[in-house]
């Protein structure tokens, strides 16, 4: 049975694909649960890029180092930081729209994870590269890529802390 606590415990960051590319509806379906995110004071400044193309992944290759493992499809968050400061001013250009993103590409990671597709989020690349290659206008800003695909290996899950371990009631150090 699929709950979202198992495709959260499932979802892993894979970096080796298959040479097989998603497709594009189901490519389009990930963008709308990005979409559904949460966003501060709902500025949705976010942008998403995409990316299919063979020669357009190895140009970003060659400038993000975080890339690995050949994977057929990029997702590129951007956001919009001249929407973001119209609407939510410095709070909302400096803050808010790269949180937005962050909650944006979970969605786009489960969805992905429940339909047996594997990702990984990659920050580890030159943004002033990134935005030529893509074109992207200098108010928007790449925050992240998701790498996107099928893969034979799934990653063991990491030990995680207990939530005993990393939380509090009410106050500091107040485990009860």
């Amino acid at each position: 049975m699929k709950t979202i606590i198992n495709i959260i415990k499932k979802r892993r960051s894979v970096r080796n694909y298959k040479d097989k590319k998603v497709e594009r509806k189901i490519m389009e379906e990930l963008i709308l649960a990005g979409t559904w995110a949460p966003s501060g004071s709902n500025i949705q400044s976010w942008k998403f890029v995409i990316v299919d193309n063979n020669k357009i992944k190895e140009k970003i290759d060659t400038f993000s180092p975080g890339l690995m493992g050949n994977p057929p499809n990029l997702i590129v968050i951007c956001y919009d930081k001249k929407l973001a400061y119209e609407k939510g001013g410095k709070l909302g250009r400096d803050e808010l729209g790269k949180m937005d993103i962050c909650m944006a590409a979970q969605n786009i990671m489960l969805l992905a994870t429940e339909k047996e597709i594997s990702t990984c989020p990659v920050k580890s690349f030159d943004d002033n590269a990134l935005k030529k290659i893509l074109k992207l206008p200098d108010y928007i800003d790449p925050v992240l890529i998701v790498t996107l695909g099928y893969s034979d290996k799934q990653p063991s899950p990491p030990n995680r802390k207990s939530v005993d371990k990393v939380s509090f009631y009410n106050e500091w150090g107040r485990l009860i």
